[in-house]
């Protein structure tokens, strides 16, 4: 007697008035606001990558409220890439991975602008691809090359755009040694080790990364012979476990989100991440 109907599904109302259609922000609504997520509908994130991290980043900026992205690849999705990337499925193998991944962005949010690019972002071509497209409210470095990620850093930077730069995941296991930090604080990471030697020397000073403190495990060495016969084709061959490359997009794109829509929990103990001051371009 008077209690509430706990049968009424989601959307409706108990009591008895129009019923009203969910819609893929409602969830979102509840913690952001419509002021917050008409901020996040309006604004364009450059994702330059669409491996294990910038393909799940994507995904997650889709699902929450990103109005435009601007996506850069010029991979195909190969066998290999299954164990991880959100655009990667038996049925997706030999496409560019570009238009996979705008297919399901579209499929999640079917009003949001997607611009996609499907070139390799060379230390020769990198620049003049990123001055030809459209200022971005925020970048997302998920680029596997150190020289490739520098010029990124440097050039935002000097344009006073948001970055966080995604630093490795191979070869480790521990989602819980995942940090967000400056470069400069970074350890046990060898890309880190890298990139804060060549960023001192570039003056790159505070960019933002997302990198893992975990050793990690030993790698197949060149020539080894593989579990099923087959020699890597590189220097080295480094394994990926399935929930690495996802959980570290998704925590980049939760960061991106709150930064862009100036949400962060009293509990967060990291500073959400402030546009460079401008030094040149444009």
């Amino acid at each position: 007697m008077g209690e509430k109907n706990a049968d009424v599904p989601a959307g409706a109302s108990s009591g008895g008035g129009a019923i009203e259609p969910e819609t893929a922000t409602d969830r979102l609504r509840i913690i952001l606001g419509q002021e917050r997520l008409d901020v996040l509908a309006s604004s364009r994130v450059l994702v330059l990558g669409l491996g294990g991290v910038g393909s799940n980043c994507v995904e997650a900026l889709a699902r929450g409220g990103v109005g435009e992205l601007v996506l850069v690849d010029r991979d195909v999705v190969q066998p290999s890439n299954i164990n991880r990337q959100a655009v990667a499925y038996h049925s997706t193998i030999g496409r560019a991975k570009t238009d996979v991944m705008e297919e399901i962005v579209h499929d999640i949010n079917p009003t949001c602008k997607v611009t996609t690019v499907h070139q390799f972002l060379s230390k020769e071509n990198l620049v003049p691809t990123l001055e030809a497209l459209p200022r971005p409210d925020y970048v997302v470095d998920a680029i596997d090359t150190i020289s490739q990620k520098l010029i990124v850093a440097k050039w935002c930077q000097d344009r006073g755009l948001r970055l966080i730069s995604s630093m490795g995941g191979a070869n480790k296991l521990n989602p819980e040694r995942l940090r967000f930090s400056t470069i400069e604080k970074t350890k046990s990471c060898p890309i880190c080790k890298v990139m804060r030697k060549e960023c001192r020397k570039r003056g790159i000073r505070g960019l933002q990364v997302l990198y893992s403190s975990e050793v990690p495990m030993p790698v197949t060495p060149r020539g080894a012979e593989l579990p099923d016969g087959r020699r890597p084709e590189k220097g080295v061959t480094l394994g990926t476990m399935s929930y690495m490359p996802p959980i570290m997009g998704q925590m980049i794109a939760g960061r991106v989100i709150c930064d862009l829509a100036d949400l962060h929990s009293d509990l967060d103990v990291q500073e959400p991440i402030v546009a460079p001051r401008r030094r040149g371009g444009r």
